[in-house]
């Protein structure tokens, strides 16, 4: 479930000047000068390279090196340009400047695909689902402005404009958004997403290693579809090259309980503390405290109710190949080492 996050920072309005070829992620500020119009900022990268917003982050950084991988040349669009591991991602750099379309325009332009990964996990400071929806709306109607080919848009499973889970509506609108854009476009619909870097698997595991029980919601029978993040970057970079506009499911090849899931990461890293079945409402205030002694926040209502209504389980024929088990036993030593922080990751 996790949605890679790209935080707006505030800016002014400046002049640029035009950037010069290098991949350097910042670019050097503007003197002020008095002539009333600003000249326009020239892409640092010859037309045809694509954009990936968020190439640091979990499921962007799988893309990046998906296209790279394919000998594709990358720029990416974010405000944490030297997030740990952003050395290894060799791409070219620009900010995500939500409060200068101007600057986005120009970053977007002579681009072929863009990549779009961003979203919110959940509310946050003064950025709301509202506001990730209204980026969303700038970030498309610049694409199209800097003539982007087309839009590949990384969405969720079983997103409803009527949901009543604002996380899931604000999925469906930004959809909507992306196919009226006037740009060729496809939406991705990844399930439960685990990998290298991801944040929900790895802190299960972390629980695990560490409670004498840990916190199962209800009756844990709920099911879900765990996919690899490299098979939603595949469906993805494929979505791209495809002629018709598409939505399609990015879901593994198995189907498992929550109860089977935890079990299945509870074998993986040897420990195997006491399952409590517990109320959903006794489970978040478990998660809460723990989140106080871990200054972040390890699970939202929005979350475990998607969880337990089984939206993160595919209606259509998987079209990822990689299982959780074989990803469990190859990575066991390494995960739940160590807690990941969506706000470390995001917000600080």
């Amino acid at each position: 479930m996790e949605q890679v996050t790209e935080p707006v920072q505030p800016v002014l309005e400046q002049a640029t000047e035009p950037v010069q070829p290098v991949m350097e992620p910042a670019t050097e500020q503007v003197q002020p000068v008095m002539e009333p119009a600003t000249e326009q900022v020239q892409p640092v990268m010859e037309p045809g390279f694509d954009v990936v917003t968020g190439a640091f982050s979990f499921t962007g950084r799988a893309i990046a090196l998906r296209l790279l991988s394919e000998g594709r040349r990358v720029r990416t669009l974010t405000n944490h340009p030297n997030r740990p591991g952003s050395e290894e991602v060799k791409v070219d750099v620009a900010p995500l400047q939500f409060a200068d379309r101007a600057a986005l325009v120009e970053s977007l332009r002579g681009a072929d695909v863009l990549y779009n990964t961003y979203w919110v996990r959940f509310r946050h400071g003064k950025l709301s689902f509202g506001d990730a929806i209204a980026n969303t709306r700038m970030l498309a109607g610049a694409a199209a402005e800097a003539g982007v080919r087309k839009i590949v848009h990384i969405s969720v499973s079983n997103p409803s404009a009527d949901s009543h889970l604002d996380y899931y509506a604000g999925k469906a609108r930004t959809e909507e958004i992306i196919r009226s854009s006037g740009l060729r476009w496809a939406i991705v619909r990844p399930t439960l997403v685990f990998g290298s870097g991801d944040i929900l698997l790895n802190n299960i595991a972390w629980l695990l290693r560490r409670m004498p029980i840990f916190a199962i919601p209800g009756l844990g029978a709920y099911r879900v579809q765990p996919v690899a993040i490299e098979d939603v970057a595949e469906i993805a970079t494929w979505a791209s090259q495809q002629t018709d506009d598409m939505t399609v499911d990015a879901a593994g090849p198995d189907i498992v309980t929550y109860s089977e899931l935890a079990e299945g990461i509870a074998i993986a890293v040897g420990r195997r503390p006491r399952f409590v079945y517990m109320p959903p409402r006794l489970t978040l205030l478990a998660g809460d405290i723990v989140s106080a002694f871990v200054h972040d926040i390890i699970l939202t209502r929005q979350e475990l109710q998607g969880l337990m209504e089984e939206l993160l389980v595919s209606h259509e024929k998987p079209r990822g190949a990689r299982r959780l088990d074989n990803w469990l036993l190859t990575n066991a030593d390494s995960l739940g080492r160590t807690y990941a922080s969506e706000l470390d990751r995001h917000w600080r």
